[in-house]
């Protein structure tokens, strides 16, 4: 089998009820946003901005998700894991999602137009991010989970690391050393990705007005969201809108 052929990858948004399937080769399911409760083999388990998750051949899994969600799909051929691993991911299939590896995941959803992965993008992607997700630890009880849930699904109310850091019960020093530790980054600059990726989500499945969508997601103004687009993608979001919906 060429290199090619050993992955692909692609964007899934999940509805409120997905029917319990199974397929043949390995899938890989990573937060771009939003949130998707899974059962593998009778467990549950959550997928979200910390964590995603490997499904290995013949594994029962269904799936259900509330909101807006969208999330990178891998699917690999059985050959590009060991059957050691194959063994481990079957008996703990969620996946710690790494601050380089999350970079990846935004690199690749920046560089789509209209929901569609360029096959250069893919071919070069993929196996970075197998490789870099194969050797991951399993993941763990974060501390910082219920806040992230929390905080992303209202992005545009006024989140200073003091608040943030009394609804974990945690000093914001702690705060801070916490997201150092778990995602590599600031609480600040955390906030303004998740507002930004917050605002491309309603740029693209929404039919709001550009300045309301920047006030919803706690920007100033419209002149505040097109700098910070323009910071990370250099589109401003009229373009942005205009490529998702083509």
């Amino acid at each position: 089998m060429e290199q090619r052929q050993l992955h692909s990858l692609s964007f899934r948004s999940y509805g409120i009820e997905g029917r319990p399937h199974s397929h043949d080769h390995i899938q890989i399911v990573l937060p771009v946003r939003g949130e998707l409760e899974i059962e593998t083999e009778g467990r549950g388990g959550r997928i979200d901005l910390s964590r995603g998750i490997i499904i290995t051949p013949g594994i029962r899994h269904s799936q259900a998700a509330e909101d807006l969600n969208r999330f990178l799909i891998l699917d690999c051929a059985v050959s590009v894991m060991s059957d050691e691993k194959i063994e481990r991911f079957s008996r703990n299939a969620l996946l710690s999602i790494s601050p380089a590896v999350r970079r990846l995941i935004q690199f690749i959803d920046l560089s789509s137009h209209a929901g569609e992965i360029d096959t250069s993008i893919s071919r070069y992607s993929g196996p970075l991010l197998l490789n870099a997700l194969l050797d991951a630890p399993a993941q763990g009880v974060s501390r910082l989970s219920s806040l992230l849930r929390h905080v992303e699904h209202s992005a545009g109310e006024n989140w200073s690391v003091l608040r943030m850091a009394q609804l974990c019960g945690l000093s914001p020093s702690r705060l801070h050393e916490l997201f150092q530790s778990e995602l590599q980054m600031t609480p600040q600059n955390w906030l303004s990705e998740t507002r930004l990726h917050r605002a491309q989500e309603l740029l693209a499945n929404s039919s709001l007005p550009i300045s309301q969508i920047a006030l919803q997601v706690g920007y100033s103004d419209q002149t505040a969201l097109t700098r910070a687009m323009r910071r990370i993608s250099e589109m401003t979001p009229a373009v942005y809108r205009r490529l998702h919906r083509q």
